[in-house]
Order: C-alpha cells, then structure tokens, then sequence
C-alpha cells in the first residue's frame, strides 16, 4: 500500500520576509549552519577530522582553531561558502529559496531578494547547486523527487545571447532533484526529461527499499516501482517502494 506522501503544505515554501525574521543578522544564520554542520556541537576539525578544537576569542583569522594539526577553521571552511565575501545571512536565505520553491529561482530574483548583483547571485546559485550535486551519499527512507528548470529569461539575457525560437523552457537547464526526510539533497543537470534520463538518476541517488514520491505524472510510466498512485489534495502524487533496480520495457 503506498504510503501517504508529503501534502500540499510541505510545498509551499517559505516567504522571503519569513526567511529575514528566521535569519536577522550573521549570528543566527551562522548558528544555524553550525548546528546543521555540528550537531550536539561535536566540532570536529575539516582539515582533519580532530574534536580537540577550541574557539579563537577575536575570530582571527578564523573563528575556531584545531589543537591537532593547528590549522584554523569557520563553518565555511570545506564547502561551497569558502572563500565568499558574500554574508552567511544571504548564503542561507539563497539555499532555503533555491531548495523550497517548486518552480526554480531566477539569479534576477536573488539579485531583488537580497539586494545583491546579478552576476554575484547567478555566481551563488551555481555554488549552491553544485554543492547539491557533489553531495556524497545515496539518498534514503522516505524520497520526494521534482523537476525545475532554471535560468533567467530569454529578455532579460543580452541580445546576443538571447535565443530566438520558442518559449517557457527554451534556453533554460533541466534540474532534477531529490530530497530525503533528513534535509539531504541530490541535484542534477539534465540533457532530456525522458524516461531512462529519470531512471538513471533514481537508480544513481536513491538506496533501495526508499519510498519515492513525485507529483509528475510521467513516472506513472515505470512499471511496478512507481505504479501506486495516492490521491492527494494537491492532486495526484504517485509513492512506490524503489527496489533498486529498474527496468523499462
């Protein structure tokens, strides 16, 4: 029996000015990642994996520093966020909104949202997807999976950049994406929306025994795995047990 997948309120996403009262200044977005990073604050050295780590008083160079192998480290030493000048404030707004909406975010909304420049909020959603997609780890329990896809508008490109045929997808990247229960993220850019392109990702990202939902209709087209369909209020939502392996007569 499928089982219920996540409803209509689980996809609403969260407003910009709810994301700025969550995250008011520096302190409480760096929290959050330190806690996301550091449960039970069990800091550990990314150099070299050492608990034995202690706080540096003036934050100079960095904010904490390893008794082991004596190198200094923040929470965005090893990831996406190294090296940026950007505020974690606008960091961790950008990945609630990149991860939340079910339609893509635009480098011009980041741009307006966060008052920054396109080309530096173009530069932070690239960073933040990659770091989607280098992700280790297969995905596991419960699994909701979508599409996107992104990029700025045709006119808002420069025109020599501009496409000139077609409409709504045209000149935009195809994104697959899978998110776990547990907060973990797979994200992939894709060539084709068809039905091995999808397979081969589930099979890639995804551990078997997971249960898998989607709104897309397409998957109704795997036989077996994806063949239980929950109605739902937000419409139809198809859940299955993922064994695993996959086949496509």
């Amino acid at each position: 029996m499928a089982k219920k997948a996540p409803g209509r309120s689980d996809r609403h996403g969260i407003s910009v000015m709810d994301l700025f009262r969550m995250f008011p200044d520096e302190a409480a977005a760096r929290k959050w990642l330190e806690d996301i990073r550091w449960p039970e604050g069990q800091r550990n050295c990314p150099h070299c994996g050492s608990l034995k780590t202690a706080v540096v008083k003036n934050e100079i160079p960095m904010p904490y520093h390893c008794g082991d192998c004596r190198e200094y480290f923040s929470v965005k030493t090893g990831t996406v966020m190294q090296s940026s000048k950007v505020p974690l404030q606008k960091w961790v707004i950008a990945m609630y909104l990149l991860s939340t909406s079910l339609k893509g975010v635009s480098s011009m909304k980041l741009h307006r949202d966060l008052g920054m420049t396109q080309k530096t909020a173009w530069l932070l959603a690239q960073k933040i997807r990659q770091g989607w997609i280098d992700g280790g780890g297969k995905l596991s329990g419960e699994v909701e999976i979508d599409e996107t896809f992104v990029g700025g508008k045709e006119r808002n490109k420069h025109k020599s950049k501009r496409l000139k045929a077609g409409r709504g997808s045209v000149g935009k990247a195809a994104v697959i994406g899978a998110k776990a229960r547990d907060g973990k993220i797979k994200a992939e850019v894709i060539e084709r929306t068809d039905t091995p392109t999808l397979e081969g990702f589930v099979v890639a990202n995804v551990e078997g025994g997971s249960t898998v939902f989607t709104d897309e209709q397409r998957w109704s087209r795997f036989p077996g795995q994806f063949g239980g369909l929950a109605k739902m209020d937000s419409g139809f939502d198809y859940a299955a047990n993922f064994s695993g392996s996959m086949s496509i007569s």
